[in-house]
């Protein structure tokens, strides 16, 4: 049962009601994550508008949905695991692909492989990350901007990470586990 209070997209008015407008025309509905988000509508708009700056990075939709899965695993979020293996789906990942992404690895891909071993180093350590693991990053393909682009992805996802976390927020994709 979630926690916080949540605007239902049938009750929403002003800035609220024109982001649930542009989200269900996007996605068919207003996930239940958004409509929480969607108390704050300046928050929303934020994290919405991050999340299309990225789409326009020099990352991929499967880069992008890498970070998503193994960020949402190593915080333990149940929502955004659902929701992401759907979108990981979509972005052309087997069900075994986006379990290995979860794992924090791709062997069959040294390029994702080093992307989510990066991602998955940078949010479980704590300090400065290790020269070797830059260092690695980078000799797989990788630039400086992608540094800035990856950095800029899992914070993306930890915000709503976060908040479901905090929410408890039901579920309204298919469960995974």
């Amino acid at each position: 049962m979630s926690r916080l209070t949540s605007v239902h997209p049938d009750n929403a008015t002003g800035q609220t009601a024109e982001l649930f407008n542009a989200i269900k025309r996007a996605m068919g509905k207003v996930p239940n994550a958004y409509q929480t988000i969607g108390i704050a509508p300046d928050i929303l708009s934020q994290a919405l508008q991050h999340n299309a700056t990225l789409a326009k990075s020099q990352l991929s939709k499967q880069e992008i949905e890498a970070v998503n899965l193994v960020v949402s695993e190593v915080s333990g979020c149940d929502y955004c695991l659902a929701a992401h293996t759907l979108t990981g789906k979509m972005a052309g990942y087997s069900i075994e692909q986006i379990q290995a992404l979860r794992r924090g690895e791709y062997p069959e891909d040294p390029h994702l492989d080093a992307l989510v071993k990066f991602v998955k180093k940078l949010v479980t350590t704590r300090n400065t990350l290790p020269e070797e693991t830059v260092s690695r990053f980078l000799a797989a393909g990788f630039s400086d901007r992608h540094v800035v682009e990856v950095i800029s992805a899992v914070s993306a996802i930890l915000f709503t990470n976060m908040i479901n976390r905090v929410n408890d927020t039901v579920v309204d994709f298919p469960k995974v586990n």
